[in-house]
């Protein structure tokens, strides 16, 4: 393991859309000073704030995490704080457009591969570890969520389950164990969500940037073809139809356990809210 703090050896831009507020956005990851973190700078507002990815300034968390400060907030941010940890990178400024990251192709993988092209660069300084002297439970009875961390002596692992009671997506779980393992086990993992839920989310004023080529849709139940069509207008598709597999329209899964893996992706991108 590497224990000197890291930035990038030069700038990144990526765009893309949107997935909650439907906005092209433009992010521009800056490198930065040595103890920096992941800060997000709100260009597109006056006086360019600026908000640390703190687990204090978290204000929502539906569909998402969002963070706020003074009023400014930034959302959609947890693929990207992914792709920076599961990479390795400490110091980076991220200088955004709109109130919320690109959702890609509803995974880290794009990031990823941004970060790869540019590489990183070692900083004169230790990093700083989060170390866990015992255990620490959390758990939302009303979501049947219960999350639990204990000490390891060999670095970190983490691992999650899930049974959303599915008949599509069964019981599933996923491990990492070195972030060696991230690239190409768990950041490729999509943003998924169950078909009853996407009317739902629509109605909330979410997902006005989702599209079936950002997010993967899971039919738990029978789907007569007038809804179909009603889905396809949502989703502004000539049609849509539902595979085998119960997977909405053409969509190849790349891990048989996919919505374990994302699930997982998202924790690793929660690491630095900690």
């Amino acid at each position: 393991m590497n224990n000197r703090q890291t930035t990038l050896k030069a700038p990144i831009e990526i765009s893309g859309v949107g997935l909650h507020t439907g906005l092209e956005v433009k992010i521009t990851l800056q490198p930065a000073g040595i103890g920096h973190g992941y800060k997000f700078k709100r260009v597109d507002i006056e006086n360019q704030p600026v908000i640390p990815a703190d687990c204090d300034l978290v204000v929502d968390v539906e569909r998402g995490t969002t963070l706020e400060k003074n009023g400014a907030k930034i959302g959609t941010i947890e693929h990207l704080l992914a792709a920076l940890v599961g990479c390795e990178v400490d110091n980076v400024l991220i200088e955004v457009n709109a109130p919320e990251i690109p959702i890609m192709d509803g995974s880290s993988g794009p990031f990823v591969q941004e970060i790869k092209k540019v590489g990183k660069v070692e900083q004169q300084a230790e990093r700083q570890y989060l170390v866990i002297e015992e255990n620490t439970l959390f758990n939302i009875p009303e979501r049947h969520i219960d999350m639990i961390a204990m000490p390891y002596d060999d670095g970190t692992r983490m691992t999650v389950m899930i049974d959303y009671n599915s008949p599509v997506l069964g019981s599933q779980h996923a491990s990492i164990t070195s972030m060696d393992q991230f690239e190409n086990e768990v950041a490729s993992s999509r943003t998924f969500c169950f078909l009853h839920e996407l009317e739902a989310l629509a109605k909330a004023n979410l997902i006005k940037g989702g599209d079936l080529e950002n997010a993967i849709v899971i039919v738990d139940r029978k789907v007569e073809e007038n809804e179909l069509n009603d889905l396809a207008q949502l989703l502004n598709k000539e049609r849509v139809e539902v595979k085998e597999e119960g997977i909405l329209n053409n969509v190849d899964l790349r891990h048989q356990n996919e919505p374990a893996r994302h699930k997982l992706l998202d924790l690793i991108g929660d690491l630095e809210l900690v």
